[in-house]
């Protein structure tokens, strides 16, 4: 190869890095790479943090599983993996399906329910008999074939939110979503803007909106006292994912960080059209 022709190579690959670097760290961010669970922190009532139960949570063909193949029974045994780091202003997009039967032992309610919890607490901070850590949940939730199932509603383990300007003690609000039966791929987004507003999407359309998500409540068990400070608004937290008994699978979960837009409302608004038209 020629100098000449190998410093333009070297200059068209730093370019190529360089591009995609600024775009990891400007735009989309895969919290799931596809390969392994590096970057998350497993937590399953009844076992310490970081202890992957029965392989409950791994990597295969590209996707995220939730398994129960190595329970005999699943005993409440409720869990979540959560990224290594929290966020404040940003937009979650979760791909998932449901497939497979419920493990035994599980509930009924947790039929084909699974959720992706929003502004939680720190994994290390979580006892080890806690069945969901403190946080705000996008409830995800799979058709029985028959009956009309809304997905994406809300839940609040340990929280409160605001509906309508009016606080809520109601622990699960339904969103106006369709209903999505059988082992279809569904796109979950959460636009979360610190302790303002959070707004659910699926598959683009907007089915859910409150506001002003803070500490509080119940619906959450055998947790550190201290951590519950209930009142303290919720500016920020970790996002984690659910194992509740059905088997689930997540091909996809990216965050577009929202953080340096969350001063400047017309540039905030401005990216988030950008974003709504991808």
């Amino acid at each position: 190869m020629k100098p000449n022709s190998y410093l333009r190579l070297l200059t068209l690959a730093s370019l190529l890095f360089c591009t995609s670097a600024c775009q990891a760290q400007k735009g989309w961010i895969n919290l799931f790479n596809g390969k392994d669970l590096k970057d998350w922190t497993v937590k399953i009532a009844k076992h310490e943090v970081g202890e992957n139960y029965a392989n409950t949570f791994r990597v295969e063909n590209g996707v995220m599983k939730v398994s129960y193949d190595g329970y005999e029974n699943f005993d409440k045994q409720y869990g979540h993996i959560h990224y290594k780091k929290p966020f404040s202003y940003y937009l979650l997009k979760v791909e998932y399906r449901f497939v497979g039967d419920q493990a035994k032992g599980g509930e009924g309610w947790a039929t084909r329910n699974s959720g992706a919890m929003l502004h939680g607490q720190d994994p290390k901070t979580m006892l080890k008999d806690q069945d969901f850590p403190i946080s705000i949940e996008g409830q995800l939730l799979g058709g029985d074939g028959t009956h009309e199932r809304h997905t994406s509603n809300v839940c609040t383990p340990g929280t409160t939110i605001y509906m309508d300007d009016k606080l809520t003690v109601a622990h699960c609000l339904e969103s106006n979503s369709k209903t999505f039966h059988g082992e279809q791929w569904v796109t979950a987004e959460f636009l979360v803007l610190g302790d303002s507003v959070i707004k659910h999407y699926v598959n683009k359309e907007l089915v859910l909106t409150y506001t002003k998500p803070q500490v509080g409540g119940g619906s959450v068990s055998n947790f550190d006292p201290k951590v519950k400070q209930d009142g303290k608004r919720l500016t920020s937290g970790y996002i984690s994912l659910q194992s509740e008994s059905h088997p689930i699978e997540f091909r996809k979960v990216a965050l577009f960080d929202l953080a340096s837009y969350s001063k400047d409302k017309v540039k905030l608004e401005k990216i988030l059209a950008k974003l709504k038209e991808e």
